[in-house]
């Protein structure tokens, strides 16, 4: 990475339940905070967060995030395809739990999701993931801001 290009944190909004999170854990840190949405989810920029909307179709904020990312550039989704491209591109990817995406756990994860899928269209049933507590948002603020910590350390090096 280059050393003086600031790292960004772009953030797959529409459904993401850890934004507050995102601007308490990044506040402390010189990076660049992009949060992507489509016009159907209403997002208030706030100091230190850009908001961008895109159209309302199916992948508009995934094709906005993956051409937007950089190496070194941490994506927040819970998006296991979004996931997959993103850390093909070098960025660091994380999920709203704090569970951080990696080359030895997407095909896993994106092969469950197959087979899950292959499941409903059978007309089986499957458990959707549990309510988000206050536990999982600490537990990701902390795995973000231990993430954001390290990548400065690399940076400031």
């Amino acid at each position: 990475m280059i050393k003086d290009k600031p790292r960004a944190v772009v953030v797959d909004a529409d459904a993401c339940p850890v934004k507050q999170e995102i601007a308490e854990a990044t506040k402390s840190f010189p990076v660049r905070v992009l949060m992507v949405a489509s016009y159907d989810h209403r997002l208030e920029a706030q100091p230190g967060i850009e908001v961008v909307q895109v159209d309302r179709s199916d992948q508009s904020v995934d094709l906005y995030i993956v051409n937007h990312i950089t190496n070194g550039d941490i994506v927040i989704t819970q998006d296991f395809g979004l996931a997959c491209i993103a850390i093909g591109r070098g960025a660091i990817v994380l999920s709203p739990r704090g569970e951080q995406y990696t080359n030895d756990n997407i095909d896993y994860l994106m092969e469950r999701r197959h087979e899950l899928a292959k499941r409903r269209r059978s007309g089986g049933k499957t458990k959707g993931p549990k309510a988000m507590n206050d536990a999982d948002r600490e537990r990701f603020q902390q795995k973000l801001t231990k993430v954001l910590r390290i990548e400065q350390e690399k940076h400031d090096a």
